[in-house]
């Protein structure tokens, strides 16, 4: 697989296609990141979550990744990690539920690679779930390809 610009090629059984980008999947269980183009998935990342993986975030602090459907709206290439797109995290379910029990739903999620100063490091922080709720890619050059790869607007859908 090759990627140019916003295109994947993938070389399949001795064809060649382009396939665009359109979903990011994410299997919590799991720890991957896959990159859909309609159902087929053209590219896997292995990734950590939140220091406490199990569930759906609830509130600010909670130290979950959110679940359920989102945009990734943002990105921002100055980040104290190597690279981060934002989630659109929360919904308005997620702050509905947040604002019923008198709690702050908390933001700032983000998919984004290792923090800056430490990508020798990866290998402390591979198969450790260490981020504060967001989704963490733990070799830089697969965040690259990601930021390529996925464009503002995409839908992420983060399941359990």
């Amino acid at each position: 697989m090759r990627y140019f610009g916003k295109l994947l090629l993938i070389i399949a059984a001795g064809t060649l296609h382009a396939a665009e980008v359109d979903h990011v999947l994410v299997k919590k269980s799991e720890r991957q990141l896959l990159l859909m183009s309609g159902t087929e998935v053209v590219k896997s990342y292995p990734i950590s979550l939140g220091e406490q993986p199990v569930g759906h975030k609830q509130r600010e602090g909670d130290e979950k990744t959110p679940e359920g459907q989102y945009v990734l709206d943002w990105r921002n290439p100055d980040s104290r990690f190597y690279k981060s797109i934002r989630i659109s995290y929360p919904n308005d379910a997620d702050e509905l539920r947040a604002r019923r029990n008198n709690q702050s739903p908390g933001g700032d999620i983000f998919i984004h690679g290792l923090p800056n100063g430490l990508s020798r490091l990866a290998r402390a922080f591979k198969g450790r779930n260490w981020t504060d709720g967001c989704i963490a890619v733990n070799n830089n050059d697969h965040m690259e390809e990601i930021w390529q790869l996925v464009k503002d607007g995409t839908k992420i859908t983060i399941r359990p």
